[in-house]
């Protein structure tokens, strides 16, 4: 038998942005364990903004398990918060989302590696040379010392998670950075999201950096904000697609562009300016291969007779997937595909 390293991470109550916590447990089994075999475990919700303390038992039921790469014997379990009775907590999104195995989703983290409260390559005072060079960049003067060092160290821990990271580079501001996780089904690619977020955030302990997703944490400057663009597709785009459907879609996502705001990040009126590639906030628009507008058509979904996939560039880099994939897919469940082929 082998003591396992149990690391049972979940979402705390925090609002708008909550954040991810966890706590090991050490239990014995013969071999890697299975997520049937993992127990439910409690936590003190009244920490967590999960429960007040005169009532503060809450409940992890593990969802997903992943091998621990950094940790001998390390399991990594991704828990739903859940009340004592047995139904799901208030702060439990994933509970509740919209979830279809044939909407597939490509999410584009982006994100700021910080030390002693600037993003790493700032001078002490003022600003480095302006943004230009810095973007899928190399060597010291773009990208720095560390900073390559923990975003290969960070995709090696996703990999020997089995996490289905897609890829990594230096983005558009300096100590700016990018990584790419793709999912079939809201919950798969979310879940995946979160982990590797995960991971991120615990790695950069012993480097003495923070991450910081804020969208737009450099202000009212020329420099970039960051996104989580949502690439997405379902079965029907993919395969059958159209002109007249995608053009009902995208009429759609324009009638629920406050739904779409309303849980694509907060303080996402600082980085939806129209400028830095993004569209202004309370516009809605779409083009090809327009990385300016709501939503970007590739050149290959034209072409392909409007079959594949598209991306919302809306989404900020704090953004809860669960909620954003999620409402995605509920605005293309309101275009009911059959009519609107039937009509072409």
């Amino acid at each position: 038998m082998t003591k396992y390293k149990l690391e049972y991470i979940w979402l705390d109550g925090y609002t708008p942005t909550p954040n991810l916590r966890g706590k090991t447990l050490i239990k014995e089994y013969g071999s890697f364990p299975s997520l049937e075999e993992l127990p439910l475990w409690g936590f003190d919700g009244s920490s967590t903004m999960q429960a007040e303390g005169k009532s503060s038992d809450c409940v992890l039921q593990p969802i997903r398990v992943f091998p621990d790469a950094a940790r001998k014997d390390g399991v990594l379990v991704l828990c739903e918060v859940m009340m004592p009775d047995g139904t799901p907590h208030p702060s439990n999104k994933r509970a509740t989302i919209l979830d279809d195995e044939g909407a597939w989703f490509g999410f584009e983290q982006e994100y700021f590696l910080y030390k002693d409260g600037r993003p790493l390559g700032f001078p002490s005072d003022g600003y480095p040379a302006p943004q230009g060079p810095y973007y899928t960049g190399v060597g010291f003067s773009n990208v720095g010392s560390i900073a390559r060092q923990i975003v290969e160290e960070h995709l090696d821990l996703c990999l020997a998670a089995g996490i289905n990271h897609e890829g990594i580079n230096a983005e558009v501001a300096k100590g700016q950075w990018e990584f790419q996780i793709f999912g079939k089904g809201s919950k798969k690619a979310a879940d995946e999201m979160w982990m590797a977020r995960y991971l991120l955030e615990r790695l950069t302990e012993k480097y003495g950096v923070d991450i910081e997703y804020h969208c737009k944490p450099l202000g009212d400057t020329d420099w970039n904000g960051s996104g989580m663009h949502a690439n997405f597709s379902t079965t029907y785009l993919r395969e059958t697609g159209g002109k007249a459907y995608f053009e009902a879609l995208m009429a759609a996502f324009e009638k629920n562009c406050a739904e779409h705001i309303a849980v694509y990040g907060p303080d996402n009126h600082m980085r939806l300016t129209g400028k830095h590639e993004t569209q202004a906030i309370d516009q809605f628009s779409y083009g090809i291969a327009d990385r300016g507008a709501s939503i970007r058509v590739p050149h290959s979904f034209a072409k392909n007779d409007y079959k594949g996939y598209l991306e919302d560039r809306r989404p900020n880099s704090q953004g809860d997937p669960y909620q954003i994939a999620s409402q995605i897919l509920k605005t293309i469940e309101s275009v009911a595909s059959e009519k609107v082929s039937a009509a072409a």
